[in-house]
């Protein structure tokens, strides 16, 4: 399982949710908080992975969540996270993409090989798999941080946010073999970058 980032003194930052209203304002906030406020530590890994910045991710997860309660009543699916994912998502891409210098150019060809040795959550785990699975966490974070944008957001809410395919397909806008292909290519990468660091042949 990938690491996850310490969000510091976010989590306490949950009165940002609060109206300042009454009556049916009041209500609507209340429900945004019993529904969002679990997942925050989830928007804020992602902001982190994205843009690889402890302060930026900050900013994004807090405006993620002044986005997504300005927005709560066009909110109509049945499980929140993929969307607040998806509004935090579109901030990275756009108001901090700049301040994290990120590059969204993605390659997603890979030769047969490289689709079939996933690094996490395949049937038969590979030597190379179970190595990985003991290093320590903020080496796989640094190999993590070290992906193609697209790559690097695909594993993190695949392996970290635990989203389907179907969800990550929702949240990046991009059709669901696409995910997959992503996915296995991100897979491909880390143990390509985990071998080169280790000396051992790739």
């Amino acid at each position: 399982m990938l690491a996850r980032p310490q969000s510091g003194s976010l989590e306490s930052r949950g009165g940002m949710t609060a109206s300042n209203g009454s009556g049916d304002h009041d209500d609507r906030a209340r429900r945004f908080r019993a529904a969002a406020l679990p997942h925050l530590d989830d928007v804020y890994t992602l902001a982190r992975y994205l843009l690889r910045n402890a302060a930026d991710a900050d900013d994004a997860a807090q405006e993620c969540y002044l986005r997504a309660l300005r927005h709560f009543d066009t909110f109509r699916g049945t499980e929140i996270k993929p969307w607040l994912l998806a509004i935090l998502r579109n901030i990275c891409r756009g108001e901090f993409a700049r301040r994290s210098r990120g590059t969204l150019a993605m390659d997603d060809t890979m030769d047969d090989a490289e689709a079939a040795a996933p690094l996490w959550q395949e049937e038969q785990a590979s030597p190379e798999t179970e190595m990985l699975r003991h290093r320590d966490a903020e080496s796989i974070r640094h190999l993590v941080a070290e992906l193609p944008a697209p790559f690097r957001e695909t594993i993190v809410l695949r392996e970290i946010n635990d989203l389907s395919y179907r969800e990550i397909a929702d949240v990046v806008g991009a059709p669901v073999g696409t995910v997959m292909s992503r996915l296995a290519r991100a897979r491909s990468m880390l143990r390509k970058a985990w071998l080169a660091e280790e000396g051992l042949p790739t």
